[in-house]
């Protein structure tokens, strides 16, 4: 008899996954650490967040509200949304995935571009769907190729839009066009979990598309420019049905209290945002030009992060520049996993920690002489 007869085995698909693995945290002793992997605020949360967080510290006996009301409704009042069609999450990441259980199961696809999200990929997989890769072209989705790869077994498209890791974006008549070649059927999740950091003309969240559609979700969340990740909050805006559906699989507690309670604060913090955005505003350019000074190839960016190419030059690769930096307390983030083996992606941090980056990767650069 097999070892595999004598164990419960998992079912097709799930034994495929490549596990997420978060981006380091840790540096050598005796150094100064600046973690620039996670794409986490340099800002830190909202005060209002941590009062409210605090409030709610002489109540953990009790349950939260399993509908997460009072944040539904902090989101609603500030977008003008209905908060009967706002889910909220451990993060997107849980209600990517309660997207892909909800309308994905064996012999369906899910379909997303080549350096999408790995989330998407290990979502269709639990799923028990096929994952589907469409290129890119310049780091950058492809509206045609991902029409051209949507087959009668598409269910859902996910569209990273400004797309981590690249840091790039499509102009909102580009995802119109991607919606309209879609079926009806198929439904299209627009993962915006940087829009707030977006300064472009042309570029809309996807309100507007959710709004006027009945296939169409966007997922927010505040890990990012509410620095509020230690406490996994996500949301959604769906139509009413899609919302109805994730809600009949989500945990009935999938938020705690004190997520809760900080993320209407935040939310309600328009001057905490607006600082976070101006200083990502002001370094962003200086940390990309500073890069390319050095001649290195920096992808455009228009989230809190820049991704970093580097050669396949003995001495000069992205491997050799990460351990160069992890030495310093410098923590970049390998996106190997995303196929670009020779690229670092570095969040755009504290003036002290982006002029450390840029100094450190000054000295990496002039090569063997360095001391």
């Amino acid at each position: 008899m097999s070892a595999a007869a004598l164990r419960p085995v998992p079912r097709p698909g799930v034994l495929a996954i490549e596990a997420y693995v978060p981006g380091k945290s840790a540096a050598p002793a005796g150094v100064r650490l600046h973690k620039l992997s996670s794409n986490e605020t340099p800002m830190g949360p909202s005060p209002a967040a941590i009062a409210a967080m605090q409030e709610t510290a002489a109540h953990l006996e009790l349950y939260p509200d399993g509908s997460s009301a009072k944040l539904r409704q902090a989101i609603a009042q500030k977008y003008g949304l209905d908060p009967e069609r706002i889910v909220c999450g451990a993060g997107s990441d849980e209600l990517l995935s309660l997207l892909t259980y909800a309308y994905m199961g064996p012999g369906d696809e899910g379909l997303y571009s080549q350096y999408g999200f790995l989330v998407y990929r290990i979502a269709i997989l639990a799923a028990g769907g096929t994952p589907v890769v469409a290129p890119e072209r310049d780091h950058t989705t492809d509206v045609d190729a991902l029409l051209a790869a949507v087959t009668d077994k598409t269910r859902i498209v996910y569209l990273a839009n400004p797309n981590n890791p690249t840091g790039t974006y499509l102009p909102f008549d580009e995802v119109r066009r991607l919606h309209a070649g879609l079926p009806k059927t198929t439904l299209l999740v627009l993962d915006a979990a940087y829009a707030e950091y977006v300064r472009r003309n042309d570029y809309a969240a996807g309100l507007e598309l959710v709004a006027e559609s009945e296939n169409v979700v966007m997922t927010r969340t505040f890990s990012k420019v509410y620095g509020l990740a230690a406490l996994r909050i996500g949301w959604m805006v769906a139509p009413a049905a899609i919302a109805d559906a994730v809600n009949r699989i989500r945990g009935p507690f999938n938020l705690g209290a004190a997520a809760i309670a900080a993320g209407a604060a935040a939310m309600a913090d328009d001057g905490h945002i607006a600082k976070a955005v101006a200083h990502n505003d002001a370094w962003l350019p200086k940390v990309t030009v500073a890069l390319e000074g050095l001649g290195l190839a920096v992808t455009p960016s228009v989230g809190n992060f820049v991704l970093i190419h580097f050669p396949e030059e003995a001495g000069r690769t992205a491997a050799e520049a990460d351990a160069y930096l992890t030495a310093r307390g410098l923590i970049l983030r390998r996106v190997g996993a995303y196929g670009l083996p020779n690229a670092l992606r570095m969040t755009i941090g504290t003036q002290e920690a982006n002029e450390a980056v840029v100094a450190a990767l000054t000295e990496f650069v002039k090569g063997p002489s360095r001391g």
